[in-house]
């Protein structure tokens, strides 16, 4: 399977709605979304008006594995987790019970509250999400072509500086991959099949922002 990566802003699932002006704009979205809470629930309802299961934190039930894997066959799943531990355990754990379900990811700071105390997907605003859900990931299968290095990362400052952390983050921001550690971002770079042409474009956005510091 090769990475299924779609940028639409007309066209999204069966169609996309917009409606300007006094007047809710959403994406009608054919596949399911994943997400942790109500309250998750409750901001993809306002943004997209798409359907939602909830997986009520991160010790996802049999239950709720059954009903994301029936999601899946009758209509894709989407899992749109919060950018933190608990969040990337429930994608690792329904990426092994599930395959082929696709990803949306949000950079932290667009998830962060505005009283500056909690952190989520609930709190990003309208706009965000509609960008996450219209820039969303496959997996690749098992046979994974290796396009970007570990030398690579290390020459792009994404492992083994003092700055790499933060380089990291910037660049799953920038290709919509979510936040990773240094393992993790070589991993994800492969399963979502992130080509040499669209790394180098990243790193060179991230080196200019770096010099407008």
């Amino acid at each position: 399977m090769k990475l299924a990566q779609r940028k639409q802003s007309a066209i999204y699932g069966k169609i996309a709605k917009d409606y300007v002006g006094n007047e809710e704009r959403f994406l009608d979205i054919q596949e399911i979304i994943v997400v942790e809470g109500k309250d998750d629930t409750t901001a993809i309802k306002r943004a997209t008006g798409a359907d939602t299961i909830e997986t009520n934190g991160s010790a996802i039930s049999d239950e709720v594995l059954r009903r994301i894997a029936h999601a899946q066959k009758k209509r894709g799943v989407i899992v749109f987790t919060d950018p933190d531990y608990p969040g990337r355990r429930i994608r690792a754990i329904i990426e092994e019970r599930i395959p082929g379900v696709k990803h949306a990811f949000l950079a932290k700071a667009k998830t962060i509250a505005k009283n500056g105390k909690g952190l989520g997907i609930e709190h990003a605003n309208d706009e965000d999400i509609r960008e996450a859900l219209s820039n969303v990931y496959t997996l690749a299968d098992s046979q994974i072509e290796e396009k970007i290095t570990l030398e690579d990362l290390m020459t792009a400052k994404l492992i083994g500086h003092p700055q790499s952390k933060k380089r990291r983050d910037q660049l799953g921001e920038i290709l919509n991959i979510g936040m990773t550690n240094g393992k993790q971002l070589h991993k994800r770079l492969m399963m979502f099949q992130i080509t040499l042409e669209q790394f180098a474009e990243a790193i060179s956005q991230l080196d200019q922002e770096d010099t407008h510091v």
